[in-house]
């Protein structure tokens, strides 16, 4: 049976808790995100992220031979929905237009609105996914 030597993350939240004195919340806010100061800084790992997967390659020596594409199912979920959100809108832009799609536009559509759909029911776990 081959070896596989696979790469896995998560994320860790890290946080902070500062008060700041500003004229709105979105000044405040502002201020916040421009505070490189991290001293404080505390991790949070009841929230850490998913694991998912972040490199695989075949055999035990990671970087000393070409990596392995991993399948989509096991990148992070965030990210995988954040892909799909371009793919679904331009399939909405499509049939969308003014004039309509013509038999032959919608039957170019159909089949690539159908694996959007599959994609993205894998993504949301949808038990109709197509994994």
């Amino acid at each position: 049976m081959p070896f596989f030597t696979v790469e896995t993350t998560y994320h860790l939240p890290v946080y902070r808790r500062r008060t700041y004195e500003a004229a709105s919340a979105d000044d405040a806010c502002r201020v916040a995100i421009s505070d490189d100061g991290w001293e404080d800084a505390k991790e949070d790992v009841d929230t850490s992220g998913e694991t998912y997967v972040t490199g695989l390659w075949k055999g035990r020596q990671a970087y000393a031979v070409p990596d392995i594409p991993i399948p989509e199912r096991f990148d992070e979920t965030v990210q995988r929905k954040a892909e799909m959100f371009s793919i679904l809108l331009a399939l909405l832009r499509e049939p969308a237009q003014k004039m309509g799609l013509s038999q032959h536009d919608f039957e170019r559509w159909l089949p690539r609105a159908q694996t959007a759909i599959a994609r993205a029911d894998a993504i949301v776990g949808n038990p109709a996914e197509g994994e």
